[in-house]
């Protein structure tokens, strides 16, 4: 380096120019900013410790045609209001966490575009039949726990791993009598539609009903007997009067409805 902090001739730093690529981006970047209209999220807020009734606070916020309900609730809570309430996990209608009200309809928040409600106003409120924790996050305690009474897994006296016992083979066909019920992912929306719930807090639901059918019906499965006594109760299959709603809001396309008709069939003795 010379005196006076010069490069030597030779050395000079060469003259970086925007690419016509980096132009490009930019360009794109200002195009989606200028594209992007605007919604009023109305989320319901509530706290049961110290509110004294629901408020519904409304937000505007920017979307895309890809951007999803929970996106934009979490655009919220990022910049508007930190104290939104709300349960989300995998964002890719798996995990089943995020199950809300939406627009009227029981939804998963992360499965739902607002491109595709064709609304400008979009309002989100917590599931239904569910104990109320805060805002939008209900308690999955009482679904899960008549989830575990039905006994979803595979009874038998012998195992896969006992001594001399081979794997239990199964033709399509008998895959394919309980396989949609295997898809379920305990995200309570079955239950939040569910009329028979809404008058009936001790009603097992049509989400635990579909799984004793998926176990019911897997010809692997010794436990049958077992489960039927359980669900043939006064708050049990029975009280179920095939409302259908259930199977309309299932983000997986399980049809409880019907794997519930078909459970009173092996009750009424004309299923095997």
């Amino acid at each position: 380096m010379t005196k006076g902090g010069a490069l030597p001739k030779g050395f000079e730093r060469p003259t970086v120019s925007a690419s016509p690529s980096d132009s490009g981006v930019q360009e794109k970047s200002e195009e989606v900013k200028s594209s992007s209209k605007t919604i009023t999220l109305r989320i319901s807020k509530f706290n049961p410790e110290k509110d004294q009734r629901k408020a519904f606070h409304a937000f505007t916020v920017p979307y895309q045609r890809w951007t999803t309900v929970l996106d934009a609730i979490l655009d919220v809570k990022s910049h508007q209001d930190h104290s939104i309430g709300v349960r989300y996990s995998c964002r890719q209608a798996t995990c089943g966490s995020c199950g809300m009200i939406i627009n009227g309809k029981p939804k998963l928040a992360c499965f739902t575009k607002i491109s595709e409600l064709d609304s400008d106003v979009v309002t989100v409120e917590p599931m239904n039949n569910f104990p109320l924790i805060r805002d939008l996050a209900v308690g999955f305690e009482r679904m899960f726990s008549t989830h575990k009474r039905i006994k979803p897994y595979i009874i038998r006296e012998d195992s896969e791993t006992s001594s001399g016992t081979k794997e239990f083979l199964q033709t399509p066909e008998d895959v394919e009598k309980y396989i949609q019920f295997a898809s379920c992912i305990k995200c309570g929306l079955c239950n939040s539609a569910c009329p028979t719930m809404t008058t009936d807090s001790t009603f097992i639901g049509p989400q635990g009903l579909a799984q004793a059918y998926r176990y019911v019906a897997d010809n692997r499965d010794q436990g049958k007997d077992e489960r039927l006594r359980i669900i043939d109760e006064p708050h049990g299959i029975w009280r179920c009067h095939f409302a259908g709603s259930c199977s309309q809001v299932c983000p997986k396309g399980v049809d409880p409805a019907m794997g519930i008709q078909l459970l009173r069939g092996y009750l009424l003795g004309y299923r095997k």
